[in-house]
């Protein structure tokens, strides 16, 4: 029976109510441990379509009379456009140009570097940027708001700032034995997607449009686009099979969608916008850089008395201000905690989420502190955080699971390494073991559909308009569906990423679609194998009967499934967990660092596919490894022009950067949460990377490394600060 109720949603820790229609789901989630086809490892079922190039991105698309679109954009951080796109219409093969104001993305007040101010639909891409080349355009250039403190100190912040506090924070630090202050930056650090933001829109009626776009959220765009445009959402169709890499900056259209919509209404013909490599840099988002001015009270056993501090997100001109406080907030059982964070406004690209936004710029704060305070009380880092965990939640409430305690058991062989990785230091090569713990979101929630259709053959077909973007997540489907049905895994096939092909699904986002579909997919196999059942019984064979030997009577008859998403534990918070432990080496003459070994202990839940699981972590600790490293866009302090604009100028890691990497994944369902018990694993690994790097540099070196990325300038000063503080500790030789 169909039920309607009021629940919660949760996206990288934003919350909001939603009304929901769901079917009452009587189903038990499945015993602990590997079944017959869930927690096994599989192969992804698109991996040959993806390795061999027969998979169609968005970027692949050409179809019959496709326009190719070019981006003016502005080169400087704050600037007034005049402009004339006359002289672009006069130039070989264009058929359309826009200019400010035509569309709302389109602007001849610029903000900051690479806002769209014009642009060009022509028969080919050369023959579109000649004549964005051809537009007349004067830049009044105006100065920019760069500095983050400058911005809180005018009032220019995006949101009013967020304060959130518990007990007595002034009280607390009152009663420490020990209190540490330090101040933490973190920088911007770029998705760099493989496949470039790109949409390809086509008007199939006068009042209906097709867009094909490389995104993680295939009905967000639906909506968004419908607004945008003034169309009925059921007029837009979305399609998104495969993408190229989002990291959490493709849940939007985008000024290019939108552009692409405009010239294919003028022209009649379908258009594609495809943001350049450069304009990646620019125009696509981005992990805002932070400031983190952090303090720490506890008594001498440990035990903390008061955590607080003033966070500033340097989101630039749009965005949302991350929750950069979290972990401090969430991770430990603290009476006394005070937070204030801003938003600061600047004229630089706007950011958007990126793998756990804030908490991977909190956590790297909040773990360094606490080894400062290790040190400073003679403390084991591991013990201190067992000694501060949170049984209850701090902010209220109960978890709906929390296993991060076994997470410490299992991380203690990697801890104990600590002793002979220290021992195989030299003269200049100094080696070193840290740790951090993780807590992130994850639960995902409702609503999300699916639907399981079964033929003749006893083969199933999952259908849900979800999408893949290369976690691996249509086989994870496939495998529950085949758990359900009590069918070979190859017998399963799952369509996806289309809205008019399927009823809808989340987005793939803040380590939710897992959590979020997988339950609809499981209850829609049930509906299935209950049908199917009844079948076996009709025919005089038994329930447990091979499907394909019950249904073989079905001809063109089909059984159909349907599922729903059921609502989150009233009362529970749905939280991951998890701790990550780097081994490290440091050559004190130059500032170079190597991370040679990291182990990563998580618990996300049930773990559908052990194999896509352990993909996710080393994807997760090798984009960490370069946050911490080499990744950083910079610009120019007084005029704000970007810098890093290209691939060879922005430092990713490479795989001679990459470590041994060891995972291991608690594998305890969630008892509170859903069907399944599983938990997202998109985004944790990323965590506490950083943080457990910078750890292990300290314990080779005695060093306090406050700023990422950790480049070999940064390395040497920290060196150099840690051996000032050495000499004034040890004090000079008395006067005569």
């Amino acid at each position: 029976m169909a039920r309607l109720i009021r629940t919660e949603k949760e996206v990288e820790g934003r919350y909001e109510e939603v009304w929901l229609v769901v079917e009452e789901d009587a189903l038990e989630q499945w015993p602990t441990g590997p079944r017959d086809v869930v927690g096994r490892p599989a192969e992804r079922l698109d991996g040959f379509e993806r390795a061999s190039g027969q998979a169609v991105y968005t970027a692949d698309l050409d179809k019959p009379g496709m326009l190719h679109t070019a981006v003016l954009r502005s080169p400087h951080p704050r600037a007034r456009a005049t402009v004339d796109v006359s002289p672009a219409l006069g130039m070989p093969g264009v058929h359309a140009a826009l200019g400010p104001g035509e569309v709302e993305q389109l602007s001849a007040e610029c903000n900051y570097q690479g806002q769209a101010v014009a642009a060009v639909c022509a028969d080919t891409l050369a023959q579109a940027r000649a004549a964005v080349r051809a537009i007349r355009c004067d830049f009044a250039v105006l100065e920019p708001l760069l500095d983050p403190d400058e911005a809180v100190r005018r009032g220019e912040l995006l949101g009013d700032p967020r304060v959130r506090e518990r007990g007595d924070y002034e009280r607390g630090l009152a009663e420490a034995d020990a209190v540490v202050e330090a101040e933490y930056r973190t920088q911007v650090v770029l998705h760099n997607s493989m496949e470039t933001h790109q949409a390809v829109v086509e008007w199939t009626r006068e009042d209906a449009v097709e867009v094909h776009i490389s995104t993680q959220y295939v009905w967000g765009i639906r909506d968004a686009v419908a607004e945008g445009l003034g169309l009925p959402a059921d007029n837009v169709r979305v399609v998104c099979h495969y993408m190229g890499g989002g990291f959490g900056s493709k849940n939007s259209p985008d000024d290019y969608t939108f552009i692409a919509a405009e010239l294919a209404r003028r022209t009649r013909r379908p258009v594609k916008c495809a943001l350049t490599r450069r304009e990646e840099n620019t125009a696509a988002g981005n992990r805002n850089a932070t400031i983190q001015r952090l303090t720490v009270g506890a008594r001498s056993d440990g035990t903390l008395t008061a955590l607080g501090g003033e966070f500033v997100n340097a989101v630039g001109w749009g965005g949302w201000s991350s929750g950069t406080e979290g972990p401090m907030q969430m991770l430990y059982a603290c009476p006394n905690v005070k937070t204030t964070t801003y938003g600061a406004k600047l004229n630089l690209p706007p950011m958007k989420a990126f793998r756990a936004p804030g908490f991977v710029e909190g956590t790297f704060g909040l773990e360094a502190l606490l080894d400062e305070l290790a040190a400073q009380l003679d403390l084991d880092p591991l013990e201190l955080r067992r000694l501060n965990h949170a049984e209850q939640a701090p902010e209220g409430g109960e978890y709906s699971d929390k296993n991060l305690l076994e997470c410490y058991r299992r991380a203690e062989p990697h801890w104990e390494r600590r002793h002979e990785v220290r021992a195989r230091s030299t003269g200049t090569v100094k080696r070193g073991v840290g740790m951090a713990s993780q807590i992130w979101y994850g639960g995902g929630g409702p609503p999300s559909y699916a639907w399981v259709r079964v033929g003749s053959d006893g083969r199933a077909a999952v259908v849900t308009a979800m999408q893949d973007i290369g976690t691996g997540t249509r086989t994870a489907m496939a495998q529950i569906a085949a758990e359900e049905l009590r069918v070979p895994l190859e017998h399963v096939s799952v369509s996806l990423g289309d809205t008019d092909r399927g009823p809808y699904a989340t987005l793939s986002a803040g380590s939710s679609t897992t959590p979020s579909v997988g339950p609809a997919v499981r209850a829609a196999a049930a509906d299935a194998r209950t049908q199917i059942e009844e079948i076996a019984e009709q025919r005089g064979l038994p329930k447990d009967a091979p499907v394909a030997a019950v249904v073989d009577v079905l001809e063109d008859a089909q059984i159909l499934g349907k599922g729903a998403r059921g609502p989150n534990p009233t009362g529970m918070q749905v939280l991951t967990f998890g701790v990550q432990v780097a081994e490290v080496a440091v050559d004190v003459e130059t500032g170079e660092v190597w991370v040679e070994r990291i182990a990563a202990v998580h618990d996300v839940g049930r773990v559908i596919n052990p194999l896509g699981a352990s993909s996710q972590i080393e994807g997760g600790i090798i984009q960490g490894i370069g946050h911490t490293l080499s990744e950083e866009r910079l610009h120019d302090p007084a005029t704000g022009r970007l810098l890093t604009t290209t691939l060879d100028a922005y430092k990713l890691p490479t795989i001679a950067d990459v470590p041994e990497i060891v995972s291991e994944l608690v594998d305890e369902p969630d008892r509170h949460l859903t069907n399944l018990g599983s938990k997202g694993l998109g985004e944790p690994p990323i965590v506490p990377t950083a943080a457990a790097i910078a750890n292990a540099i300290r314990d080779a070196t005695g060093a306090d490394v406050r700023q990422l990325p950790i480049t070999r300038e940064e390395m040497l000063r920290a060196l150099r600060e840690a051996e000032a503080r050495q000499k004034e500790k040890v004090g000079a030789p008395a006067g005569v």
